[in-house]
C-alpha cells in the first residue's frame, strides 16, 4: 500500500532547537525532562541504565554517552497556537563534532547546557563560538545546581569571561548544592512568563522588582532608550516590552538567556519549556511555497532501506512526489554559490538532468515524521518538520532538496579529521563484509573517508580521536558481526602548490596509448580555495561527459599527492583537448579501437596531471590546533616544559593571580598527548581548550603516506595496473 494511513501533522509555527553540551554536563537528561514536560514519555529515562530516549544506539546505551544526533518532536506552548519542537540531541565528546556539525543547519535555536559544578569547560567554548559564528540564538541553562559544589554565581561569571558573552539570569537558586535545591523563577516572572511560588509572592513587588532591574540591567547596555525609560518613566516597561526586547536581542546574539535547574531533579525544566517559545524563533512557514530541504543525516530502517533525514524548511514533500536533489557536497573552503539556480533539461533515463550533473530528480517512496516520540507514517510532510524519506537511493549528507536557492546548506564550522588509521578484518575472510561495513558507516558519516588500498588489502579512515576509533570497532562488531584490528593512529597532513607546472599528450602520438588529448595546468592558489578546475579550451570542442570524466579525475587524482597527501588550494586548468569521434568500420558495429570513451581521459588525466604537478612542486602542510590552557600558577615552569616536549608554541602568557593562562598552537600530531598530560600535570585543576587553526609547513624531512590509487607517478606500473596485468 503506497498511501499511509495516518495523517499530516499540521503546519503551523515551528522550532528546530539543538541541545547541545560538554559531555556529562547533563544534555541527556535535561532532553527526557524536556519529554516528561510534553507528554511524550510517563517517566525520565537514566543514561546511566541506558533507558533514555534519545540515546537508541546498544553502543551509546552501554556507553552512557551520545554518539549519533537523536530526533524527537512534540509541542510546547498553548493548545490554540502550539509551537512544534524539533529536538535534536547531540554528542557531547569531541571526537563526534561532526555529528554536531550537521545538525547546526537545522536549528532555529539552541539550548547550551553548563553545568555548575564544573563550570564553562573546553568543549562548552568550542560550541559558544560556533553557535555564535552562525548566529543561532542560544538560551544558557546551567544545570546540576542540586550537586555538591554547584556555583551558579561562579559559573555567570565564567559565562562573562570566557564565552564572552552577556548573560540574562532569569531565575535564581535556593539552598543551592543540596537535593532540595529550588528555582526561584523572579526573572520570568517580570517578563509575565512565569508566577511565583506563594513564599515569593509574600515578599510583595520587591522581588519581581529586583528581577527587573536585573533583566533591565543586562538589556540596557545596548539599547539607550530602554535604559532612558528605566530612569525616567519605568512605568513603560512592562512584561510584554521586556519579552519584545530580551527576543530581539537574543536574535541578534547580543545577550544569552540563563535559566537554571536541574536535569536530575526536574527543577527549573518547566520554567525552560515554558520560556523556550518566546526566547527563541518560531517561524511559521509556507507548506504551498517552493519545496526546499537539507539532507542532514542518513540512516537504514529495520528492513535495511535507506532513510534520509531531510529538515523541510519550505513547501511540502508528499509520496510519490518526484524531487530534484542536488550535490550539496561542494569543497567547505569554496562552496557553490547558493544562490545559483539550476535549469536542468528533462530528466534522461537514470533520472538525472542533462546539462547539469549536480543534480538529479528522484522519487520518493515512503515519508514518516517524528510525533511524541514515536515515528508514524504519513502521506506528506509540510515545512517545520524533519521527514524520514524512503526513496532517495543516491542522497547524501549534504544535499540539497528542492529549490537550492532557499535551502539550508549544511554548515562546515568545525575542523575536518586530522587523523587516520588502516582498518583491517582480524580474520581474512571477513574482508569483504568488512568493506560492506565500512560503507554503511561512511554514509552515515562521510567524513571517515574511506580510503581502500586494493593491492594491500587496506582500508583507510579518517578519525577525530581515539574514542570514535573504539566507537567504530565496537559497531563493526555489535551490528555486522566483523571483528576490526587498527594499526596506530597517524595525523593527516596535506600538500600545497608552490608554482606553477605545465604537461599535455596528444592522441595518437607515443608514448601516449590512449584514444584522447589532455593538457592541463595547475597553478597555486589563495588559502582556503580548495581545489578549482577551469578551461581555456573551447567547451563545445568535445563532448560534455569527456570535460566530466577530466574534471572529476582531477579532484579524485589530488586526494593524493607527490607525498601521497591530499592536495589543495590550486587552480588546474585544462589547456588541451582532442578525441577521435565515434566510429566503425564499414557495415560493422561501434569499434572501441577507433573511437574515444571517457575511459581513455579517466585514465589518461592522472598521468598528465602529476606530471605537471611534479613540474609545479608541493610543500607538505601539518594540521595544528590553537590551544588556551589554564594552569595553576605555581606549576607554570613545569608546564612550559611539557608544552615544549609536545613541540607545542605558547604565544601569550597571562599571569591571573593563583592562575596563568597561556594560549598557543600545537601540532595535531601531539594534541591526545597534551590532553593526556594536562590533568596529571595540574593536579585536575587545569582547563584546556583546543580548536583546529589550520595548517603549517612541515619543518624537516616531509612525512610520506602509502599510495592506495594505481601511482600515475610512476608510468609503466601504472600502465600495467591499468591494464590488469600488475
Amino acid at each position: 500500500m503506497d498511501t499511509p494511513p495516518t495523517p499530516p501533522a499540521r503546519p503551523g509555527r515551528a522550532l528546530g532547537l539543538g541541545i547541545l553540551a560538554h559531555v556529562d554536563a547533563g544534555k541527556t537528561s535535561l532532553t527526557e525532562r524536556l519529554l516528561l514536560h510534553a507528554g511524550v514519555i510517563a517517566e525520565p529515562g537514566s543514561v546511566d541504565d541506558g533507558s533514555t530516549q534519545t540515546d537508541t544506539l546498544a553502543l551509546e546505551r552501554a556507553r552512557g554517552i551520545t554518539i549519533k544526533a537523536a530526533v524527537v518532536s512534540f509541542e510546547l506552548g498553548p493548545a490554540d497556537d502550539p509551537v512544534t519542537v524539533n529536538l535534536v540531541d547531540t554528542p557531547g565528546h569531541s571526537d563526534f563534532i561532526a555529528e554536531v556539525e550537521r545538525s547546526l543547519a537545522v536549528l532555529d535555536g539552541a539550548v547550551l547546557v553548563v553545568s555548575a559544578v564544573e563550570g564553562v569547560q573546553a568543549q562548552t567554548r568550542v560550541l559558544m563560538r560556533a553557535l555564535r559564528r552562525l548566529r543561532i540564538p542560544t538560551v544558557l541553562f546551567v544545570n546540576k545546581v542540586d550537586r555538591s559544589g554547584a556555583r551558579t554565581d561562579a559559573v555567570l561569571r565564567e559565562v562573562v569571561d570566557r564565552l564572552d558573552v552577556t548573560p540574562v539570569p532569569l531565575g535564581r537558586v535556593v539552598d543551592e548544592g543540596t537535593r532540595g535545591a529550588a528555582v526561584v523563577p523572579d526573572g520570568l516572572a517580570a517578563l509575565g512568563l512565569a508566577a511565583l511560588g506563594r513564599a515569593e509572592r509574600d515578599g510583595g513587588d520587591q522581588v519581581t522588582a529586583a528581577a527587573r532591574d536585573r533583566v533591565v540591567e543586562a538589556l540596557s547596555r545596548v539599547d539607550d532608550r530602554l535604559l532612558a525609560d528605566w530612569v525616567e518613566a519605568p512605568h513603560r516597561i512592562d512584561g510584554r516590552r521586556l519579552r519584545t526586547v530580551l527576543g530581539d536581542q537574543t536574535v541578534r546574539g547580543l545577550v544569552c538567556p540563563v535559566l537554571v535547574g536541574s536535569a536530575m531533579t526536574g527543577v527549573g525544566v518547566e520554567d525552560l519549556a515554558r520560556a523556550l517559545p518566546h526566547l527563541l524563533p518560531t517561524p511559521a512557514p509556507d507548506p504551498d511555497a517552493p519545496l526546499a530541504g537539507t539532507v542532514f543525516a542518513i540512516q537504514r530502517g529495520g528492513s535495511g532501506e535507506k532513510v534520509a533525514l531531510v529538515s523541510v524548511t519550505s513547501g511540502s514533500l508528499a509520496v510519490r512526489d518526484r524531487v530534484l536533489v542536488h550535490d550539496g557536497r561542494a569543497d567547505p573552503a569554496h562552496p557553490a554559490d547558493p544562490g545559483t539556480r539550476h535549469t536542468p533539461s528533462a530528466p534522461d533515463d537514470r533520472g538525472e538532468r542533462r546539462g547539469d550533473a549536480r543534480c538529479r530528480e528522484e522519487r520518493v517512496t515512503g515519508l514518516s515524521v517524528h510525533v511524541r516520540g514515536e515515528v508514524e507514517r504519513v502521506p506528506r510532510v509540510p515545512a517545520g518538520r524533519i521527514a524520514r524519506v524512503v526513496g532517495l537511493e543516491r542522497a547524501r549528507i549534504g544535499d540539497l532538496v528542492g529549490d537550492v536557492r532557499i535551502a539550508r546548506p549544511l554548515v562546515h564550522e568545525f575542523s575536518p579529521p586530522t587523523l587516520e588509521t588502516v582498518v583491517e578484518a582480524r580474520d581474512p575472510a571477513d574482508r569483504a563484509r568488512l568493506h560492506t561495513a565500512l560503507t554503511h558507516l561512511a554514509e552515515q558519516d562521510p567524513l571517515i573517508d574511506l580510503r581502500h588500498d586494493e593491492v594491500r588489502g587496506e582500508t583507510h579512515v579518517s578519525l577525530y580521536g581515539e574514542v570514535q576509533k573504539e566507537v567504530i570497532g565496537a559497531a563493526l562488531e555489535a551490528d555486522f558481526g566483523v571483528e576490526a584490528t587498527f594499526s596506530t593512529t597517524t595525523v593527516i597532513c596535506r600538500e600545497r602548490v608552490t608554482g606553477s607546472g605545465a604537461a599535455f599528450e596528444v592522441i595518437d602520438v607515443p608514448p601516449n596509448p590512449f584514444l584522447a588529448t589532455v593538457g592541463l595546468r595547475v597553478d597555486p592558489a589563495p588559502s582556503g580555495c580548495g581545489v578549482r578546475f577551469a578551461l581555456e579550451v573551447e567547451l563545445g570542442s568535445m563532448p560534455a561527459s569527456f570535460f566530466t570524466a577530466v574534471e572529476d579525475t582531477v579532484h579524485a587524482t589530488l586526494g593524493q599527492g607527490l607525498q601521497g597527501w591530499p592536495v589543495t588550494d590550486c587552480v588546474v586548468t585544462m589547456t588541451h583537448s582532442g578525441y577521435w569521434p565515434r566510429q566503425s568500420h564499414m557495415h560493422q558495429k561501434f569499434d572501441k579501437s577507433m573511437s574515444s570513451t571517457a575511459g581513455d581521459f579517466r585514465t589518461l588525466t592522472p598521468l598528465v596531471l602529476m606530471e605537471a604537478l611534479r613540474l609545479a612542486g608541493t610543500a607538505v602542510e601539518e594540521p595544528v590546533h590553537r590551544f588556551d590552557l589554564e594552569v595553576p600558577s605555581e606549576v607554570l615552569g613545569a608546564a612550559l616544559t611539557m608544552l615544549g616536549h609536545v613541540r607545542a608554541t605558547p604565544r601569550a602568557t597571562a599571569v591571573l593571580g593563583p592562575v596563568t593562562r597561556l594560549r598557543g598552537e600545537v601540532p595535531a600530531e601531539r594534541l591526545h598527548e597534551l590532553q593526556q598530560r594536562v590533568p596529571g600535570l595540574t593536579s585536575g585543576l587545569g582547563d584546556l581548550a583546543c580548536s583546529f587553526d589550520g595548517y603549517r609547513p612541515v619543518t624537516g624531512r616531509p612525512p610520506v603516506r602509502s599510495r592506495t590509487d594505481l601511482d600515475p607517478l610512476h608510468r609503466r606500473e601504472y600502465l600495467l595496473r591499468v591494464a590488469g596485468k600488475l
